[in-house]
Order: structure tokens, then C-alpha cells, then sequence
């Protein structure tokens, strides 16, 4: 072979990858069996005599029983899904740590209480309090857990519990105390009882503000703060075969950008990480921060989004909805950012050219967030902006046909019809609505730019499943919610590569196995195109491929 046969000039770090199937996510070319991979870059796909063209290497045997597709991309989670294992897991349905350890789910206040017990039990600090998250109270009769029943756990050690959805908590009268909260504390979502004193239970993070002040970095979303937990969170998404994820709320501060910096250069670190700045959290600095951030990128490490959060949790009752409301007549929720501030709070970022992710889990959030966004497009035209809507769980075809005429995307929380899907049918939403609901193939059919998301912690970091709960809709109890807006799984696989890496403005780095992108894959046994759709619910994961490294997953 000659110089003028071998484009490459007979370079020897050519490394060639041979699969028994590899799926590309490229129209152009959507299946193969060799890719060749040069600098961490895809730079061949095809078959043996496509990588002739380049080098005489023999293929690397390691992957050729495998399926490869593009690596999973995680377009909303958070690095905190690493942090939450400091703290004890009382959630309902059964979850698996970084370690592999499976923890059950919890499921009457009793075991909850019970499980609370024991670990305060087991702590040998006297002062240090008791953290615990995933506590779900919709799954439970009666009135949720309140200070007063915390407080049988122990009356003098301070006890915090982060609800599952990450919007509300649950403390004992200590941790009240500790935190300064009593019946003059005039915060917004601090609830007060018939007594005229606080019931212990805090909606959003103004009520929380006062227990995070005094717990510091426990239960967190701040999670670059901990090097331990950007490893940790590592971890489980590669376990889960995503390559690139998201940590969509982050401070930005410099000790946090000093530890992902760090973190992702070490060339163990198995992941790609996309922090985006919060903002409401972190108002100094405003877009600069982000361009300022964003002048450090490397290959593992992608700043740029801007991330809000207009309204809160529909399960906990402080997303905002349109008429006629909540189904159990629950009074309507919270604005966390208020609908005639949104203009005003947008337009710098929009101005500056950065994308924003905006969180809206009620309609009717997302109806002023839509109103907001066009008034910005006509002030400040953009074209290609990519504004995507997070969650945006409830939003009917009108609301998405409009999202689509003005540019955006749209990223679903498809676990949320598994996980809350029965309580939204019975006390949130009610029928209709719930039928409707992450209604990802009203997007498909529209041309609406969709992706799908498990929004870790709240729900387990798994695309493939989440895959799943799109292409079946079917609830924890086994209830189909809008059969006929069940996701192809074409459609659905694509939503959790290509799509997700379209909604991060990254599509020309990742998300489909093509020349030029990152050499990021999927390592499967099996084609997920070609299984039963009930199979990708729990389907393994034998590794990933990082920049044409192997990370195998642990057996």
C-alpha cells in the first residue's frame, strides 16, 4: 500500500474496532461492522475494506461479539445523583448505588420511619444530623410525615428528608429549631399548621434555604463541590452505558470548576460532563460567567447551557396548571420564577447567544414560558437558538406545535409515566390529561426536536429503560397512558442519542457514529432495535467505548 493508497501517511495509532453489528443512528449509512477510531474521533465506519483505506491494523477483537450504537446521552440528570448515597435512601421503588448495592423500596410511613430509625441508630455522631432522601409521600395514604412524627425517630438529633422530586422536604422539630424556621418565618413555601406553627414540610428551595444553610453540602444539588461525587456519578451512568450527561443545575463557582476540570481530564474518568448554570441559585456574574467558563472546554468537560426553573413538582403539588387545576382540587403551585419576570430574567442569556434549558412540569407554566420565548425572538431575533423545555410533561398539542414554530426543543421526562403515572391518573392530573402526558410522539409526528430524560436522582439514570417507558407508556401498576402516543423505538433510541445530543446544541460532536464525532459507544449483547420491546426495560449493559477506550462495566 502506498502513501497515495493510505490517506492516513501509515500512522500507527489507527485503531480499529470490528462488531458483530455496529448501529450508526446515520441514515446515510445506519449499520456496520468496522469502525476506526484516530485523536479520540471516529474516523472510518463501514467494513474491512473501508479501513484498508487508512491502516493495515488488524482489527481489535475485544468488541466483536458485541452490538455497538452511539453512546447514550443524558440530557437532563444532575452530578448530585453521586452525592445522594452520603445520606440514607428511603424511597419507594427499589434503586441501585454507584457500588451496585440494590436498595429496597420503602413502602408504607412505617418502614420509612422504621428505616430512619435504624440508621440514626447506627450514627455514632450525637450531633451530626440525619439526611435522607427519596421519601414519596403520593404512594401513601393519609397526611405526609410531619414534625411531629420525625421527631419518634429522635427528638434531639436534627433530621432532614428530601422528597424524591427534590422540590420539598420533611424535617423534625430539631431540625426546625436548628434551621431558625418557626411560626413568624414569613418564606413562601414554608407550610404552617392549624396551630400557626411550621408542620416541619418545606416547598422549594426558598423554604429549604434555611436546612441547607445549616446541613452545608449534604443532599445538595451543588454536587462539583464534591470530587467523590463527581466520581460517584460517573459510575453509575457508565454502568448504564451514557457516554455524555448533563448536570443541569450548577453553581459555576471555581472550586466546582476545579474539581470537573480535574475529574474529567483523568483519563479513567468514563464520561463526558455538560454542566449547565443555574442562575437562581448563583445570580452574580450573569452570562459572563458562562462565557468565561465556557473559554476552558476541553473534550470532557462542555459549558454553555443556562438552566431555569419556572414551576415545581406536579407529584408534590408546586407545578403550576392550567384550569381546571389539580384533580383532587389541591390549590395550584408555586412560581419560581414569576410569569412577569420571565422577559426580564431570560433576555441577557438569549441576548448573548447562550441556550436555555427551562424547567416547566405544568401546562401552565409552559404556556407562559412560550410567551416569554416568542416575546424574546421578537425583540431579539435568533435563528437555531435551541431553547429547550424540560420536562414540559403536560403540555397539549397546541402548546407543542407552537414550540416547535418557535424553534425549540423538547425534553421529556418519560420515567415519570412508570414512576408517577397512577397517581398522576387518580389525584394530580386525572384521566385526560394523564393519557396525554410526556406525549413525545405528538412531538414526533410535528417535527418538534425531542430527547428523553430520567432526571437523576429523581429517577434511576438508565436511557435504555427510559427508552422503554416512552416506546410502552405503561405505569408501575401496569395501566397504559395514551396507548396511542406510544413511541416507536426507533424513534425512542434515537430520542436518547442524536435527539438528546441535538437538545445540547452537541449533535455535531456525539450521539451518532459518524466521522469526525467522539469514538463514544454503547456496548450491548444484543441489537435493541431487534428485541422485544419489553426487553430494553432491563437490558444490560456490557460497557462503553470513551474517545476509542474501553471501559467495561463490572460483572
Amino acid at each position: 500500500m502506498t502513501d497515495k493508497d493510505n490517506p492516513s501517511g501509515g500512522r500507527d495509532d489507527i485503531r480499529v474496532y470490528v462488531a458483530r453489528k455496529i448501529v450508526t443512528m446515520n441514515p446515510a449509512q445506519p449499520v456496520a461492522t468496522h469502525v476506526a477510531v484516530c485523536d479520540g474521533r471516529i474516523l472510518a465506519v463501514g467494513g474491512p475494506e473501508d479501513m484498508r483505506r487508512w491502516t493495515d491494523a488488524a482489527p481489535i477483537e475485544t468488541l466483536r461479539d458485541k452490538v455497538l450504537m452511539p453512546g447514550l446521552v443524558e440530557g437532563h440528570c444532575h452530578l448530585m445523583e453521586g452525592a445522594m448515597w452520603d445520606a440514607v435512601y428511603v424511597g419507594y421503588y427499589d434503586r441501585r448505588g454507584p457500588d451496585g448495592r440494590l436498595w429496597e423500596g420503602l413502602k408504607t410511613p412505617t418502614e420509612v420511619l422504621a428505616g430512619l430509625r435504624d440508621a440514626e441508630q447506627r450514627m455514632t455522631d450525637a450531633q451530626k444530623p440525619l439526611l435522607a432522601w427519596g421519601y414519596d409521600p403520593i404512594f401513601f395514604e393519609g397526611t405526609p410525615l410531619v414534625a411531629r412524627d420525625i421527631d419518634a425517630v429522635s427528638m434531639t438529633r436534627p433530621i432532614a428528608i428530601l422528597h424524591a422530586s427534590v422540590h420539598l422536604m420533611n424535617v423534625n422539630t430539631p431540625m426546625l429549631e436548628l434551621a431558625g424556621i418557626d411560626g413568624d418565618t414569613d418564606v413562601e413555601g414554608v407550610v404552617i399548621g392549624a396551630d400557626g406553627e411550621p408542620t416541619g414540610e418545606l416547598q422549594e428551595f426558598a423554604a429549604m434555604f434555611p436546612v441547607y444553610r445549616v446541613i452545608g453540602e449534604g443532599l445538595s444539588i451543588a454536587a462539583s463541590e464534591s470530587p467523590r461525587a463527581i466520581w460517584n456519578f460517573a459510575r453509575v451512568a457508565q454502568l448504564a452505558g451514557v457516554t455524555t450527561a448533563t448536570d443541569l443545575v450548577n453553581d459555576l463557582t471555581p472550586s466546582g470548576n476545579a474539581n470537573l476540570h480535574e475529574a474529567t481530564a483523568d483519563p479513567q474518568y468514563p464520561i463526558r460532563i455538560v454542566p449547565a448554570f443555574a442562575p437562581q441559585r448563583c445570580p452574580e456574574g450573569g452570562p459572563q460567567r458562562v462565557i468565561d467558563a465556557r473559554e476552558g472546554n476541553t473534550d470532557k468537560l462542555h459549558y454553555g447551557p443556562v438552566k431555569f426553573i419556572v414551576d415545581g413538582s406536579i407529584q408534590g403539588f408546586t407545578a403550576r396548571l392550567r384550569w381546571p387545576g389539580y384533580h383532587n382540587g389541591k390549590p395550584n403551585g408555586l412560581w419560581l420564577i414569576a410569569p412577569s419576570q420571565l422577559v426580564e430574567t431570560f433576555m441577557p442569556f438569549h441576548a448573548t447567544g447562550l441556550q436555555l434549558h427551562i424547567h416547566t412540569n405544568g401546562d401552565e407554566a409552559t404556556e407562559v414560558v412560550l410567551d416569554a420565548i416568542e416575546t424574546l425572538l421578537q425583540a431579539h431575533p435568533r435563528s437555531d437558538h435551541r431553547h429547550t423545555l424540560q420536562h414540559c410533561q403536560m403540555a397539549d398539542i397546541a402548546q407543542l406545535t407552537r414550540a416547535q414554530r418557535l424553534g425549540m426543543c423538547v425534553n421529556f421526562f418519560a420515567n415519570h409515566v412508570y414512576y408517577w403515572g397512577d397517581a398522576h391518573y387518580e389525584q394530580t392530573m386525572g384521566p385526560d390529561r394523564a393519557n396525554r402526558m410526556d406525549a413525545a410522539e405528538i412531538a414526533r409526528r410535528i417535527g418538534l426536536p425531542f430527547a428523553l430524560h430520567s432526571d437523576a436522582p429523581i429517577t434511576q439514570l438508565n436511557p435504555l429503560f427510559t427508552a422503554w417507558c416512552a416506546a410502552k407508556r405503561e405505569t408501575s401498576s401496569g395501566r397504559v397512558l395514551g396507548e396511542s402516543l406510544r413511541l416507536p423505538v426507533d424513534d425512542a433510541l434515537r430520542a436518547i442519542t442524536l435527539g438528546a445530543a441535538f437538545s445540547l446544541g452537541m449533535d455535531h460532536l456525539i450521539g451518532s457514529i459518524e466521522v469526525g464525532k467522539y469514538a463514544d459507544f454503547a456496548v450491548l449483547d444484543v441489537d435493541p432495535h431487534e428485541v422485544p420491546v419489553d426487553d430494553l426495560r432491563q437490558m444490560p449493559v456490557w460497557g462503553t467505548v470513551l474517545g476509542g477506550e474501553i471501559f467495561r462495566a463490572p460483572a
